[in-house]
């Protein structure tokens, strides 16, 4: 029997962990480095393990592997090796749930009831759950090709209008001055490195200069103007595949969630709803509903998700 419920929220900036004792009382929060599994499945687990266990150095709790139900909803799950891979590497002992982090972010949101979500972080994916309870997703084809209106795809533009002001394709301004302040790249060539090294995670780094010179009340920059309405067209065109008959309430989650939602079409703004809970309180809630706690009246049942596989 599982004394300890982990819930775990990874992606490609970082990792929320929350522990709680078998009643469901939170005991701890912590978080790490980046654990999308197209960052490396042995980087994911460190940076799971060494959140995990300071989350028990705060709880004044000692970790056992084999005492915890541990959920996991990261970013890259639906590639099937990685997944294997994951799954094979997890630390002897312990019930493993591996969803998606669309999945533990949809559950958060919506408490497994009717509704989709549009995740925007480093990477972004929209969700719904059917009247079957089967998840049915679109976007998050991964960084670089998807991943709309999320911080490496702004981010991946803005290096773009980078480069082309390198090479005087554009005019230079404060935007791209602050954009190769932040590459550190003095030259072309150093750019080009910067350029070939950059995951979605160093991409992303990128979307906090976009943000702020799209959203200066005094002079918004045009291009990094445009970037954040071209995200709010991708967001509607999600919500669009997953719900044409436009009847669900819609929950924008994630790290760019508030910045955007101005930028969303208006036509759904009568059913924009903040999420009820997070990610990794949605994980969290999945690890519980499986050791037979269920918090908040959520239906264990609910919790079914294509590809879903326990492991002890």
């Amino acid at each position: 029997m599982s004394r300890f419920a982990i819930g775990v929220d990874g992606g490609g900036t970082g990792t929320r962990v929350l522990l709680a004792d078998a009643r469901g009382t939170v005991l701890a929060r912590a978080d790490g480095g980046p654990s999308a599994l197209g960052l490396g499945v042995g980087r994911a687990w460190q940076e799971i393990q060494k959140a995990v266990r300071a989350a028990f150095v705060s709880a004044t709790r000692v970790l056992d592997w084999r005492e915890c139900t541990l959920c996991c909803g990261l970013s890259g799950v639906n590639n099937a090796e990685w997944r294997r891979t994951f799954v094979q590497a997890a630390p002897a002992g312990v019930a493993l749930l591996l969803h998606s982090d669309a999945f533990t972010t949809l559950w958060g949101a919506h408490r497994g009831q009717s509704g989709i979500i549009v995740a925007l972080g480093t990477g972004s994916i929209a969700a719904t759950l059917d009247s079957k309870q089967e998840l049915h997703m679109v976007g998050g084809y991964g960084f670089p090709s998807g991943d709309e209106a999320s911080g490496a795809w702004l981010g991946l533009r803005a290096l773009v209008y980078l480069q082309q002001v390198m090479d005087g394709r554009r005019a230079a301004d404060a935007f791209s001055a602050s954009l190769r302040a932040h590459t550190g790249a003095a030259t072309r060539d150093e750019l080009v490195e910067w350029s070939c090294a950059a995951d979605q995670t160093a991409c992303a780094g990128l979307a906090p200069i976009v943000i702020a010179y799209a959203t200066d009340a005094r002079a918004a920059h045009p291009f990094a103007r445009a970037l954040l309405e071209q995200a709010g067209d991708e967001i509607g065109r999600m919500i669009d595949a997953l719900d044409p008959i436009e009847t669900v309430p819609i929950a924008l989650c994630g790290g760019l969630a508030q910045v955007l939602a101005p930028f969303v079409p208006h036509r759904f703004a009568s059913r924009l709803r903040p999420p009820s809970q997070d990610s990794v309180s949605g994980a969290l809630a999945l690890a519980l509903a499986e050791m037979g706690n269920v918090p908040d009246g959520a239906s264990p049942e609910n919790r079914r998700e294509s590809g879903y596989k326990p492991h002890a």
